[in-house]
């Protein structure tokens, strides 16, 4: 429409009440829509840039950092027989307190001396050994006694030998003499014999020289006698020196046989006495396992075993028990694709089964229930479930976990990361990539 006048009749119209206008004019409410969702666009656009920490998730379990924490399962050491039960289900015991009573049902254990039998037997076998001892030290002694005596036998009979020697020679040089004499007396009576014949000298002194000679034939005759009997006893004086020794060396040789068979008896004694005090030991310390008790302070959980007079073998079960205070730690299992982004220290996030909370997993702060962890330990091997466990124990620099929580209750736990935008987030997540840990390899190289 053309404005050629100047007396407008626009502004006296109005266009709502016009249903063509109404047609073509744009809806209140749709403006108002149209603002909210570029509000709403813009904000997305706005968070998009908003700081998100990527993280790495796992579910497990609550357990115990150390194995003496964990719950145990009790076992009999021994076969025996259930005498008396000291327990319950539920009770709290300390070490050190009697659980259950077992008496015996071996037939080789069923006497009930067998103990004083046997610190009698090795009393016994210590009174044989000290006895044997006591001999092989009087045999050392005569030992030594025969020592000692036959260097004083042999110093007589070598004197002896010495004497008898000497008296050989005191007859050698005898005889030697009196066949000087004899020669003298032969020579003497063959030329009286020849001044006889002549008539120079009388029968009578004739006679005497034949009696000169006989004497000295004589006294030859009984010399070489007597150096006879001096070789003889010389020979005789070396035969009683070489049966000294002999004598001697037999009763040393006996003594000592006495002796060595007195200490191989003392030793097979001693071995003896040893299978004693090792079995008297064995059946002292068998004797202490009939009252199992508790090894730590705790909550018996379960009794494995019940009733009065059932049989155990060794090694059954018998109660399991909990340890009062475990110092508790998450178990996280992972996959082997996320295992390189984590490491000792790593900060953790942990949520439990039961307990109320609000989790954002990429705003750890704006997050409500949580608790904070770090991570102790990785395995080094996968799991039974082909994943890896990580150990995640109480961050000590945040709020302390409950004290509700028990030992096997369910946890969904996250390790921090890297800090990304929140696009940057969407896109690895749509692209499959694994996170970033550009950080974590920066802190590792400064360190």
């Amino acid at each position: 429409m053309l404005k050629i006048s100047p007396n407008s009749v626009e502004n006296e119209l109005k266009k709502e009440k016009i249903y063509s206008i109404r047609l073509v004019n744009t809806p209140r409410n749709g403006k108002v829509f149209t603002w909210w969702l570029l509000g709403i666009f813009g904000l997305l656009i706005i968070l998009m840039f908003f700081p998100w920490q990527q993280n790495v998730d796992g579910k497990g379990q609550l357990t115990a950092l150390t194995p003496k924490d964990r719950p145990q399962t009790i076992q009999s050491p021994i076969a025996g027989r259930i005498d008396e039960w000291f327990v319950r289900e539920g009770q709290f015991v300390k070490r050190g307190d009697t659980i259950v009573v077992l008496t015996e049902i071996k037939e080789k254990f069923l006497d009930p001396e067998m103990v004083p039998r046997l610190k009698q037997q090795v009393g016994a076998k210590e009174g044989v050994i000290s006895s044997t001892m006591e001999k092989a030290d009087a045999l050392a002694q005569q030992i030594n006694a025969l020592g000692s005596s036959l260097q004083f036998k042999l110093k007589q009979a070598q004197n002896k030998v010495i004497q008898a020697r000497l008296k050989v020679r005191s007859d050698s040089i005898d005889l030697e003499s009196e066949r000087v004499q004899f020669a003298i007396a032969d020579t003497q009576l063959n030329l009286g014999k020849g001044l006889f014949n002549k008539g120079f000298i009388s029968m009578i002194e004739f006679q005497k020289r034949q009696e000169k000679f006989q004497q000295s034939t004589a006294k030859l005759i009984s010399q070489e006698n007597k150096l006879l009997d001096s070789k003889n006893s010389l020979i005789n004086a070396q035969i009683e020196l070489n049966a000294i020794r002999a004598d001697y060396m037999e009763k040393t040789a006996k003594a000592e046989s006495d002796r060595n068979a007195t200490l191989a008896y003392v030793a097979e004694a001693e071995g003896d006495l040893a299978k004693l005090e090792n079995e008297y030991s064995s059946m002292l310390m068998r004797s202490s396992f009939y009252i199992i008790r508790a090894p730590q302070d705790g909550y018996i959980v379960k009794a494995v075993r019940a009733g009065i007079g059932e049989n155990l073998k060794e090694n059954d079960p018998v109660v399991t028990i909990m340890p009062a205070k475990p110092e508790l730690a998450a178990e996280m299992y992972i996959r082997a694709m996320d295992l390189p982004l984590l490491q000792r220290g790593n900060k953790v996030r942990v949520q439990f089964d039961g307990w109320p909370a609000i989790v954002f997993s990429g705003w750890p702060g704006a997050s409500v229930g949580t608790f904070g962890g770090i991570v102790s330990n990785i395995d080094a091997v996968e799991s039974d479930n082909g994943l890896f466990r990580v150990l995640v124990s109480p961050d000590s620099a945040e709020e302390p976990w409950p004290e509700q929580l028990k030992i096997g209750s369910g946890v969904y736990s996250w390790a921090m990361l890297d800090n990304v935008p929140v696009w940057f987030e969407i896109w690895r997540q749509l692209n499959g990539f694994p996170p970033n840990i550009v950080q974590e390899s920066k802190s590792s190289t400064k360190k």
